[in-house]
């Protein structure tokens, strides 16, 4: 019976398997090597920015709040004097875009129960109150005025704003890029090394900083409210990457 030679095979089979694992390890280092290469250094820095400009309306918040023993009359005496505080607004030239219902409540008011009482319902509250927009700052005590002397006794507060900062945002966005600048280049000194090209630009948050001011409205007898509106405080920061030499 013939007897099988031993195959010559395999001495190559096991050196093209040692070649091709020798070429897979080559091929890893070079890759690690290329990502090494590839891995650019950067800074990352947030610098802030603001300007100061004059607000160019107020808004101011005021209206009606009655009480009654019923619901339905404190409410009937409310819609009374809010109606004669619409008709003043109107009659003092403000347009309806700029008159808008802040708040509406009807709220049971309830004793105070001595030692042993249960509380109960004495009366209603119904609270009526209007955000007006006022376009010209020289007529705030104006209408101030005309709103008290109608009947409006809840005054919220008056806030200063800008209608548009927008455009007046640009200053304050150009000092918040020199500031992110000047800090980097504190760092990259201390650290001995060179800054390079800027990589990315984040703005956070922006806007302004309203400018409330609160007062009675049962307070403001004389017919010329003294009213400072001052400035606003227009703020932004932005976020840079920068690649480093």
């Amino acid at each position: 019976m013939p007897q099988s030679t031993p195959s010559t095979r395999t001495p190559w089979r096991g050196q093209w398997i040692a070649l091709t694992v020798g070429i897979l390890v080559a091929m890893g280092f070079f890759a690690q090597n290329v990502q090494a290469d590839e891995i650019q250094r950067t800074i990352t820095i947030t610098g802030q920015g603001q300007v100061s400009v004059k607000p160019d309306i107020a808004v101011v918040e005021s209206g009606v709040v009655t009480q009654a023993k019923t619901a339905a009359e404190a409410l009937a005496a409310n819609t009374a004097a809010m109606q004669a505080v619409f008709e003043a607004l109107k009659s003092a030239d403000i347009e309806d875009r700029d008159m808008r219902t802040s708040q509406f409540s009807v709220n049971a008011m309830h004793t105070r129960p001595e030692r042993g009482e249960v509380s109960r319902i004495s009366g209603y509250q119904v609270s009526n109150l209007v955000s007006v927009t006022l376009r010209d700052l020289d007529r705030v005590g104006e209408v101030l005025d005309k709103l008290v002397s109608t009947g409006s006794n809840e005054l919220r507060g008056i806030r200063f704003q800008v209608e548009k900062p927008g455009p007046l945002m640009d200053g304050a966005r150009e000092d918040a890029v020199k500031d992110a600048l000047r800090k980097a280049k504190i760092y990259v000194s201390a650290a001995g090394v060179a800054l390079g090209q800027v990589l990315t630009i984040n703005e956070h948050g922006g806007g302004g900083r309203p400018q409330p001011m609160f007062a009675r409205a049962m307070a403001m007898e004389d017919s010329s409210v003294p009213i400072a509106a001052g400035e606003q405080t227009l703020s932004t920061s932005v976020t840079l990457v920068i690649a480093l030499q």
